[in-house]
């Protein structure tokens, strides 16, 4: 898989670039992993509602053809666009968004983080009141209110065309996190968006980013 990494460059062409890719690769094509951050913007899955982009202000809203609601990305977060043949590699869409999601996990751990899955919410989540708990939250208040006591980490969306990916995942590192409160995050009213500066993690885009390659790649 050849990792390319992109630095900082406009969400709308990268989105076009990832169609075009995936449109015209062949049995042949080598599978292709980009890392990249973006400027400023909101992007709309395909099953976004318009009432959960609450105030935009001057920041753009890009529709999608990813899975999933709406999200916000930015500098100082972490984007990972793995465009796989799925087919080639062996396995299904539910086992891919698994090993996603596992890549997510492990590089939190690298930085002592533990991240937990919430079932029916693709992402990764962390306890707002331990980052570093193994443990759970349980009990009856969660049963009703899965979210409850947690931060969103980690968005993940993904779009398959002819058995093969693009979009992807992303991992807050150290960003602006005040546009997440001008969204319902990924469809969910008040839900918590954290990164990993405001959980008391020091590291930086580059390392973040480096680890997650390195994880993505063991794992796809």
């Amino acid at each position: 898989m050849q990792v390319r990494m992109l630095g900082k460059v406009p969400y709308l062409p990268t989105y076009e670039a990832m169609q075009a890719f995936t449109a015209e690769r062949t049995d042949d094509t080598a599978d292709e992993l980009w890392i990249c951050e973006h400027p400023p913007v909101f992007t709309q899955g395909l099953a976004g509602l318009a009432s959960h982009l609450l105030m935009p202000g001057d920041i753009p809203v890009v529709h999608t053809n990813r899975g999933g609601q709406i999200t916000f990305h930015g500098p100082g977060q972490v984007m990972a666009y793995p465009l796989l043949d799925l087919r080639r590699r062996g396995y299904f869409v539910k086992e891919y968004v698994y090993k996603l999601e596992e890549s997510v996990i492990r590089t939190l751990s690298h930085f002592g983080v533990t991240g937990h899955r919430v079932a029916g919410a693709p992402g990764i989540y962390v306890r707002l009141d331990d980052p570093f708990s193994h443990a759970a939250l349980t009990g009856p208040q969660h049963a009703t209110d899965p979210f409850r006591g947690l931060g969103k980490i980690s968005a993940l969306g993904i779009k398959v065309s002819r058995h093969c990916t693009y979009h992807g995942v992303a991992l807050n590192v150290a960003m602006d996190l005040q546009p997440f409160s001008r969204i319902n995050p990924c469809g969910y009213a008040g839900l918590q968006t954290v990164d990993l500066s405001t959980i008391g993690v020091q590291t930086t885009w580059d390392e973040a980013a480096q680890v997650l390659v390195t994880q993505l790649a063991t794992r796809l």
